[in-house]
Formats: C-alpha cells, sequence, structure tokens
C-alpha cells in the first residue's frame, strides 16, 4: 500500500521539474513491492529451505543498494541534500541487511539506524512542507522548496527530448538482471519462486513506465521498455515451474532468433536519437541470442553471463540519464552526432518540429505505440510456431510470449491507439489482444480437450466474424492494414481447426510465418515514418476510395498556421468562393467569406445547420462597422468596444447596418429575420484574416449536434471533402466555446445569455455596468 502510494506520488512530481524525487519515489516503491511479497510468501510458508530467505531478499537488496546509491550521488552533486541523504540511507540499510544474510558479525542494529536516519530526514521534510502551505509559501525550511521548482519546458517535449522516466527503467533492467546475475556468480543458491515477486514487480512496474515514456514523448524508447517487460515476466515465469513439473522448462529456438532481430532493429533507430541508447540495446540483442542458443534459457550460464553485463550497463546507462537529466553539464553521449550526419544525406531526412507526434484526430496526451503493437504481433505469431506437447503443455516457454506480448501491451498499444484518434487501429489492436491471451492460456494451459472444443470453436468463429469487420473497413484505410487483418484471419483459421481437432500438418506453421512476416512489414515501416519523412516504407494506399473518407484526404489542404503565407493562401480560397476550417481564440470554424453567397450556402449546406443555431458574422475591428455606426445604439455600440476583441459573441438586432458589409444575398443565410450574431475573435491569426479578406461568416466546425472541434485533424475528418482547406493550430487553446449574449434589449439595460461559455456571466455583466456608468 505504502509503495502505490509513494509511486503516485513520484509520478505527480512530475508534471513539475522534480526528475530526481520522482526517480527516488519509484525506485524506492518497486523496492517495497517486492520486499514486502517476499516477507509474505516468507510468512506463508513458501520459503521454508535452509538459506531460501538469504536467497530471495538479496538480488533485490543488492540491486537498490546500487540504484540508490546512484541516486544519492546525483543528488549530492546537483545539492538535493535531502533527497541525497534519503536515498543514501535507504541504500546504507539494504547494504547492511545483505551483510547480516552472509555474517552473524552484523546485527540488525545497522539496518535500523539507517532507517531511522530516513525517518527524521522525512519528518524534516513533511514538516517544511506542511509549513510551507500553511503560512502560504511565506516559511520555507531549508532543502525543502521543492515545489517552488517548477520548469519552463513544455510536460510533453514535441520531439520527445527528455524522458524523466527512462532512469527508472533502467534501474528495473538492472533489478532482473540482478536475480540471474547473483546465481551465476555465487551470490545466492539457486533460481526459485522466491525471486520471482522481483521480476514480476519490475515487471509490472515496467509496464508503467512504458506508458508513461509514451506521456513523455519517447515512442522508442517506451518500445524498449515494453520488450524488456516481456524478458521479466518470462523470467518469473520460467521460476514458477516446480509448481507444475519437476523440471526445468525449455525454451523455443525460433522467439528468442525474432525477438533479437526486433531488439536489434530498435537499437538501430534508437542510435539516430542517442547513440548510446543505441549501444545499449544491443546487449539485449546478445541475451535473446544466448537464450535461443540454450536449451533451458534463464537457467544457463550463457544467458545468466549476459545479465552481469546488463546489470553493468544498466547502472552506468541509469547514471549518464540521471545526471544529464539534472545537472547543466552533460555527459557526453553522442547525441546529434548521427543527425548531424543524416543532414547531409539527401535520401533520409529526419522528421523533426512540434508535429512530429501530431495525433490522427484531435488532441493526444501520449505518443505513437503502433511500433509496439506491430512488434507484439511478430513476437506473439513466431511463438506459436511451437505446436506444444499435449501431455506437458507447459513444459516450453511460450505462455509468456504469447499472453504479455501478444496480449497485455498489445492492449496498451490498443488503447494508446484509441488515444490518439485511430478508433479502427485501436479495435483491431484490442480485439486481437483478446484473441492472443485466450487462446495462449486455453492451447498452451492445456485448458480445454475434447469435451470443450465445439464450444471453444464456437468462440473462435465469434471473433472471425468480428475480423471480418475489421477487414472490411481496412479497405478504406491502406494496404497495409488490410492485409495486416486479413493474415490473422489465417491465424483464426489455424486455431479453429486446431480445437476441433482437424489441423492439417504445417498450417499453423505457416499461417503464423505469414502473419508474422506481414506484421515484422508493418513494425518496420511505423518505425520508419515515425522517425524519418518520405515513403521509403509506405503502408500504401486505401484500397477502396470514397469521397470524404480516406482517400480524399489529399484534396484537402492543411497549411501551418504559423506561415503567413499560409494565411494568404487561406484567403485567396475565400475570396474565390471556398470554405476553410480555422483556428480561434476557442475552437476550429469553418469560415466563407461574406461576398461570397455562393461560398456562404456552401458552408450551410456542409453543415446541414439547424434553423435554431444559425450564422454568425465575425469581423477584424470596429473599423469595419463605423460606416454604419449611426445605425447602432450608442450604448451597444459602448459595450462592443469594451467587450470586443474577446470570446463573447454579441447577438444584436438586424437592421440596416448589415448592408454596409457587403453581404448581399449571403444575409439569408446568416443570424435570424430579427437579429444576427457578431463578434471580433481574441485571435491574432484569424484577425489578420479577415483583414485580408473582410467580414466572414463563420459557423463551428462539425455537422450539427456533434462535439466541437478542438484539433486541426479533426476538421477535415467530421466534414470531409466539403471543406476546401484547414490552417492547422494544433489543438485548440480552448474545449469551450464563445459565450452568446442576447443584445437585443440593451438599451433597456437588460442582457441575456443564449449559451454560457467560456466566459462567465458575472464577467459580461460587469462590463455591461462599467460601460453604463461611464
Amino acid at each position: 500500500v505504502v509503495s502505490v502510494v509513494v509511486s503516485f506520488t513520484g509520478i505527480r512530481r512530475s508534471l513539475r521539474n522534480a526528475s530526481l524525487f520522482l526517480t527516488l519515489c519509484l525506485t524506492i516503491s518497486v523496492f517495497w513491492c517486492g520486499y514486502g511479497v517476499v516477507f509474505i510468501l516468507g510468512g506463508q510458508g513458501v520459503l521454508n529451505d535452509t538459506g531460501d530467505f538469504r536467497d530471495a531478499l538479496v538480488p533485490g537488496l543488492v540491486t537498490f543498494t546500487l540504484a540508490l546509491l546512484i541516486i544519492a550521488g546525483v543528488g549530492f552533486l546537483c545539492r538535493e541534500v535531502i533527497l541525497a541523504m534519503i536515498a543514501s540511507a535507504v541504500s546504507l540499510a539494504s547494504a547492511h541487511e545483505v551483510a547480516t544474510h552472509y555474517s552473524t558479525a552484523f546485527g540488525s542494529s545497522a539496518v535500523a539506524c539507517n532507517y531511522m536516519v530516513v525517518c527524521l530526514v522525512g519528518g524534516y521534510f513533511g514538516l517544511g512542507r506542511i509549513l510551507y502551505f500553511l503560512t502560504k509559501e511565506k516559511i520555507t525550511l531549508p532543502g525543502t522548496e521543492l515545489a517552488t521548482k517548477k520548469t519552463h519546458e513544455p510536460i510533453q517535449p514535441p520531439s520527445g527530448g527528455v524522458n524523466r522516466f527512462a532512469v527508472t527503467g533502467l534501474i528495473l533492467n538492472i533489478l532482473s538482471a540482478s536475480v540471474f546475475a547473483c546465481r551465476l556468480l555465487g551470490v545466492t543458491g539457486k533460481l526459485f519462486i522466491g525471486q520471482v515477486p522481483w521480476l514480476w514487480a519490475a515487471g509490472i512496474y515496467q509496464i508503467g513506465i512504458c506508458i508513461l515514456s509514451y506521456r513523455a514523448m519517447d515512442a522508442l524508447m517506451a518500445t524498449s521498455f515494453g520488450f524488456t517487460s516481456i524478458l521479466k515476466f518470462a523470467g518469473g515465469y520460467c521460476l514458477l515451474y516446480p509448481l507444475w513439473q519437476p523440471e526445468e522448462p525449455s525454451f523455443p529456438t525460433p522467439f528468442p532468433v525474432v525477438f533479437s532481430i526486433l531488439f536489434a532493429v530498435l537499437a538501430l533507430f534508437l542510435t539516430v536519437k542517442s547513440p548510446v541508447d543505441g549501444l545499449y540495446l544491443l546487449f539485449y540483442v546478445a541475451y535473446c541470442i544466448a537464450l535461443a542458443c540454450c536449451p533451458k534459457g534463464f537457467f544457463e550460464g550463457g544467458p545468466q553471463g549476459v545479465d552481469v553485463a546488463i546489470f553493468v550497463a544498466s547502472a552506468l546507462m541509469a547514471l549518464i540519464h540521471l545526471y544529464n537529466v539534472r545537472a547543466s553539464a552533460k555527459i557526453p553521449t553522442g547525441k546529434g552526432a548521427v543527425k548531424a550526419l543524416l543532414a547531409r544525406s539527401s535520401f533520409l531526412k529526419l522528421r523533426e518540429g512540434a508535429d512530429l507526434h501530431a495525433p490522427y484526430l484531435g488532441y493526444s496526451k501520449y505518443a505513437d505505440a503502433e511500433v509496439l503493437g506491430y512488434a507484439c504481433s511478430v513476437l506473439a505469431s513466431f511463438a506459436m510456431t511451437m505446436t506444444g506437447d499435449p501431455q506437458a503443455p507447459l513444459a516450453t516457454v511460450v505462455i509468456p510470449w504469447v499472453v504479455v506480448a501478444g496480449g497485455i501491451l498489445k492492449l496498451l498499444g490498443g488503447s494508446v491507439a484509441f488515444a490518439r484518434g485511430k478508433t479502427l487501429e485501436s479495435s483491431a489492436f484490442i480485439l486481437y489482444a483478446v484473441m492472443w491471451i485466450i487462446w495462449g492460456l486455453t492451447r498452451y494451459g492445456g485448458l480445454y480437450g475434447t469435451t470443450r472444443s465445439f464450444h471453444a470453436a464456437v468462440g473462435i468463429i465469434a471473433f472471425m466474424l468480428f475480423n471480418g469487420f475489421i477487414v472490411f473497413c481496412t479497405l478504406f484505410l491502406n494496404t497495409a492494414w488490410f492485409f495486416y487483418s486479413l493474415t490473422f484471419l489465417l491465424i483464426a483459421v489455424s486455431f479453429l481447426l486446431d480445437a476441433i481437432h482437424v489441423l492439417p500438418a504445417g498450417y499453423d506453421i505457416a499461417a503464423t510465418l505469414i502473419f508474422g512476416l506481414v506484421s515484422f512489414y508493418c513494425f518496420l515501416s511505423a518505425l520508419f515514418n515515425s522517425i524519418f519523412e518520405g515513403s521509403c516504407l509506405p503502408m500504401g494506399r486505401p484500397i477502396v476510395q470514397l469521397s470524404g473518407v480516406g482517400g480524399g484526404m489529399t484534396k484537402c489542404l492543411h497549411l501551418p498556421a504559423r506561415k503567413a503565407s499560409s494565411v494568404k493562401r487561406i484567403a485567396d480560397i475565400l475570396k474565390n468562393g471556398g470554405t476553410c476550417g480555422i483556428p480561434t481564440d476557442t475552437v476550429y470554424v469553418l469560415v466563407a467569406a461574406c461576398n461570397r453567397p455562393d461560398a456562404v450556402e456552401k458552408a450551410h449546406q456542409s453543415k446541414r445547420q439547424a434553423q435554431d443555431r444559425p450564422m454568425s458574422l465575425w469581423i477584424s475591428s470596429l473599423k469595419q462597422l463605423e460606416p454604419a455606426k449611426h445605425l447602432i445604439s450608442p450604448l451597444l455600440w459602448d459595450f462592443m468596444e469594451a467587450a470586443w476583441p474577446s470570446p463573447i459573441s454579441l447577438v444584436v438586432p438586424r437592421g440596416e447596418w448589415v448592408d454596409f458589409l457587403g453581404m448581399k444575398d449571403s444575409a439569408k443565410y446568416v443570424g435570424t429575420p430579427q437579429s444576427v450574431a457578431i463578434r471580433i475573435p481574441d485571435c491574432s491569426v484569424t484577425t489578420h484574416l479577415i483583414d485580408l479578406v473582410g467580414p466572414i461568416v463563420v459557423t463551428s466546425a462539425n455537422p450539427t449536434g456533434e462535439a466541437d472541434t478542438t484539433h486541426h485533424n479533426q476538421v477535415y475528418a467530421k466534414l470531409g471533402n466539403k471543406v476546401d482547406a484547414v490552417l492547422c493550430d494544433g489543438p485548440s487553446p480552448e474545449n469551450i466555446a464563445s459565450t452568446v449574449v442576447d443584445c437585443t434589449k440593451i438599451d433597456s439595460g437588460n442582457i441575456g445569455f443564449f449559451r454560457v461559455g467560456i466566459i462567465p456571466k458575472s464577467q459580461v455583466k460587469l462590463i455591461l455596468i462599467l460601460v453604463s456608468e461611464l
């Protein structure tokens, strides 16, 4: 319970520039989590043999002695004394606890003294924070002013430049490597169930770090942490073998070989970002090759020797990452060296800038996880090439690869895809994840027999029907996704034939190989397109193209709002009778020029505008209304001057003043016969566009009755080819529309509200009171 609270505290602090505090909290959290579970196993009588308790605890204690020593060292160097003292005290306590298990000369009093230091320093820190809040920041004890150190950097760097969670991920790699390295070096006597808590705690936290790395817009490191979490779960699964069989399990050779290839490809692309990180992943390439060469996998000396290397490399990488995040002087990692080389290349051009992680639909807090999703499909499919022994289904290690890789991590990829607006892709990932989990457990866990074959077959047929619908939908997406979903049907057919015991020899291997190769191409394409511009490995065009769906996307111009030339081009389109989606001070809107009745009619028809929600009129300044000032009441004019520019739309009486804006035949589509809504937006891009075009007619950029549009990608997705161009400015500054004020009776001192948006009623009424008094 305490470990969960501590991890939550660290993650909450990650929203500020408190990377050392974050790393300390997450490290202590996973330490106490694994430590507590080991004690539970001891209390339940699982650790009965002599030395079991020591062999279970020591790998974790060794890891956290080193990890917390690294955190303490960086803390002292960066003058984070309080955090450094806590880290060093827990590190020394862990070291003394290791010593007590190997020598009776060491008593537990040294451990207790170190934890007493943690209590005293933690109490001092807590007192400082309490005083800080109670005195409203007037009293701050030295070393407790953590909350004042806010960062001026964005929470999610657009290029994924800073990933404060990577250090914890590297420490988790130290933990899993320590379990097997300690066995090889003779520190522990055996590998057994008592060490599973460390491995699975590391795996669970590693998945969390994977998610948080996507949150930090670091897709490559997130993918690497997803890969390493699979190995941690598999290692823990292997140590549970005495529960169901006397002999150590064996490993399917194809899987580690494929895993090493995926690690190598990922390392190559990660080298572009940071050569040191890319070289670090090569240790895992060697690890997977060692697993492939050893029939007993984790239990043999070859993989355990590589674990020793991973232990040392992960510690060095954790030190480098943590120091470079906190210190002003950086340890060289080669970052930028590969970019400089690629800058000279005319063939490959790196993707950079604010749009690097732009979501397909709307605003997303996460980087794209499709790379991990495709990789998991490759892993799960090649793991299934092992038919297994029906008499001893658990003798071969297959379940972790299929359930964790094909299931849990694929669910993660589907969830992130959904958050990024990829509804079809997320549906497919989640469906396939459920299929892998169910089939992996039933087939390789020996959960179904002859009597259950019919029921299993019915379930598989239901999955095939759902997948058939996905295959149909991918016709409108792209070619690669069509073949990806189609070849999964081959996997489903293999499952069905196996369930009813009529599986032809070799069919399941052929089906998994075909699906695995298609998935591998998708993995390479997604990885390549996330790093480089161009289409060297394209996903292909839609097989079936319909107007306004997928294939027509190139017909609508998408121009960046930060360029003046883009605004001028949008202005030219509007002058020529086009309709465009543009950003504003609230949400995106669909606009047309007032003096183009054909464009206004087009915008009206494209929206299927309801009669009770008429289109409004926007101007860039009151100078455009100066010729008609004598037709507007003085109070209303003063109210306009005081209220604008702002997200306040004023519904005013219709009159002859409308003719001065050159609306002509467009007037019948704007407002009602009695009134017109008019506004000056508080957005420089929008007002500059109106200066170029003249007054514009405006409506929300979504079909009537749907939610407001909050990202430029949503404009085309919702309106299709009915919009001629979109001025792109990323996510809207607000998710709420403007406040609409009824000013038809303002001369009597009364105003009403048709809609309360971003500006509250009280603020609008205050403006009217001030104007009236003047």
